[in-house]
């Protein structure tokens, strides 16, 4: 039996029981399978849904007009071997599309295309600390064909219900075919990294105002930089990578992208660039905070070394002259004198206070 005809049979077994139904993966589609829509488009419009992924591409190659759009949530190899059998896909690329922890990349099978995107979500926190998550990530890969699109998403965020709804809003740019699909994710992926790298630049300028405050060696973390500059790097790992493969779709696109989508990769390629080079003025902004950081924590600790210093200078003054005169010897200056008390003492207190205004002349105290 087919994964599509399994998926039918699930579907009414659902309605006889719908405790039965697993819901433990809140991304999934209400049957608990990976496919999460398919969905013929003919001329940018939505067309009735047919009962089975096989009959959706029948139909759709049968009139040799629109495609079909398959949405699918972290496949296993037994679910996805179908699909890369119904629509020939490479195996390489099917590799690729089960196991995620790809990077970024754009890669030509004959008229399919293989698009791997890391999807980036700002993790919401009260307050940043040494172990706050920041950025979550997870991947979106894309197979296009002439007829056909198939999405794979990994990470309960990203999903494609929403950009699906806006591209049947617009049904003269849908009708431009699987590369109108493709632009649309690459589009959506890079306008959440836009969104995320706003909401990191909060964080930093949180992090920037209490180091650069007054009591900033002292309420300042290093600990919450360090963390904050490792959640940069993994969302510098999700969108750096992007820059060749939107490079590629704009200088040497293949023959199965439509002309008129290629100046739409051009905006969004512009859009990355920017988002790249605010994160890597992020990664400078962190690495010199966290050097003004540790100026502030070694000049603190160099304050507290001298004013140490100095009051063992103060207190060595009596100590010495105590030490002195309790050597208990016969013949002691001023020792069987009515004022030699008084006099050793005022001896003391000056010199105690000359010192002391010394050091605090000198900025020691």
């Amino acid at each position: 039996m087919s994964m599509v005809g399994n998926l039918r049979k699930v579907a009414r077994l659902t309605r006889r029981n719908r405790r039965r139904v697993d819901l433990s993966h809140p991304a999934r589609s209400p049957l608990g399978s990976s496919v999460v829509n398919c969905v013929i488009y003919r001329a940018g419009v939505r067309q009735d849904t047919a009962p089975t992924v096989e009959k959706s591409v029948a139909r759709v190659r049968r009139h040799r007009d629109g495609f079909v759009w398959l949405g699918l949530h972290e496949p296993s190899d037994t679910e996805f071997a179908r699909v890369a059998e119904l629509f020939d896909l490479h195996p390489l690329a099917v590799e690729d599309a089960v196991q995620a922890h790809q990077r970024p990349k754009l890669e030509r099978y004959d008229d399919v295309l293989f698009a791997v995107f890391k999807t980036v979500t700002y993790v919401e926190h009260e307050q940043l600390t040494a172990t706050s998550e920041v950025v979550d990530t997870g991947e979106i890969m894309v197979f296009t064909g002439p007829d056909f699109v198939v999405t794979v998403r990994h990470g309960r965020h990203g999903s494609l219900g929403p950009l699906r709804e806006d591209l049947e809003a617009e049904p003269q740019q849908l009708a431009k075919g699987p590369s109108a699909v493709l632009h649309a994710i690459a589009d959506h992926v890079v306008d959440d990294y836009v969104s995320v790298a706003d909401a990191v630049q909060n964080d930093i300028d949180a992090v920037e105002t209490e180091v650069f405050s007054p009591q900033g060696a002292k309420t300042a973390d290093a600990g919450r930089i360090y963390q904050l500059k490792r959640e940069l790097l993994e969302l510098k790992r999700a969108v750096v990578p992007l820059g060749r493969p939107l490079d590629a779709l704009v200088t040497t696109p293949p023959r199965t992208i439509d002309p008129a989508i290629r100046a739409y990769f051009r905006d969004v390629a512009d859009h990355l660039a920017r988002v790249t080079e605010q994160i890597t003025g992020f990664d400078a902004l962190l690495d010199s905070i966290l050097q003004a950081h540790l100026a502030q924590v070694a000049v603190a600790q160099n304050d507290d070394a001298r004013k140490i210093t100095a009051w063992a200078a103060i207190i060595a003054v009596p100590t010495m002259v105590c030490g002195v005169y309790g050597m208990n010897f016969d013949h002691m200056p001023e020792l069987r004198w009515t004022f030699g008390y008084p006099l050793v003492l005022s001896v003391i207190a000056t010199a105690c206070f000359l010192l002391h205004r010394g050091f605090k002349r000198n900025g020691w105290l």
